[in-house]
């Protein structure tokens, strides 16, 4: 693959990870829980990887392209996403100075991540309509290479952002509980907002 079109997609893809949503909700409600952000975020990726091992592999087509299938999985994603977020409204994160969060179950934190991120089917229908156009049918590697390849790169990225955003909550809200049950709680509010909207959107059609 030409480095220049590896180089243009990550620029496209990479302002995508910059666009806050329930990816970050979750990593900054992983901030201020847990003595680490590393299992939860592992968790958000394990969704983007298996996103694009579902496009290279030809399905995302069918997913996009099948009305019943779209549905079952929006609607079980948009309540999953709700119930989340219902449970940060309640259970609001409130770190103390001097004192370390509970590190919690690594498969839970890992769990919830991967439901959050790979129970998304905006996530599919994204890499569906931004991975093929910088493919080359005509390139020595596979095209389904070519999206795992593409895929990393974006993968890559969202490791790098969500990792920053959970450890950054934690150092700039850890010493002001106020202010990181305030964040929690908007987090929470998103997390439902996201959900609802991609119900009332399936719904609508």
């Amino acid at each position: 693959m030409a480095f220049g079109t590896v180089a243009a997609f990550w620029a496209v893809s990479f302002l995508f990870v910059l666009t806050p949503g329930a990816d970050w909700a979750y990593a900054i409600s992983a901030g201020l829980r847990h003595r680490t952000v590393l299992p939860a975020v592992g968790g958000l990726l394990s969704g983007h990887l298996a996103a694009t091992a579902v496009v290279a592999a030809g399905v995302g087509a069918v997913v996009a392209g099948s009305p019943m299938v779209l549905t079952v999985l929006t609607v079980a994603g948009s309540a999953y996403l709700v119930w989340m977020g219902i449970g940060m409204l309640r259970r609001p994160a409130i770190p103390q100075a001097g004192e370390e969060q509970a590190s919690g179950s690594w498969a839970r934190q890992m769990f919830r991540g991967a439901g959050i991120s790979g129970l998304n089917p905006k996530l599919f229908l994204l890499f569906l309509a931004l991975l093929p156009p910088f493919t080359d049918p005509g390139a020595a590697w596979p095209v389904a290479g070519q999206i795992v390849v593409l895929g990393l790169v974006h993968v890559a990225s969202c490791a790098v952002v969500y990792t920053g955003v959970g450890a950054g909550a934690r150092v700039v809200l850890r010493t002001r509980p106020a202010a990181a049950r305030t964040v929690t709680r908007f987090s929470g509010a998103a997390m439902v907002a996201i959900g609802l909207f991609l119900l009332a959107e399936q719904l609508m059609h």
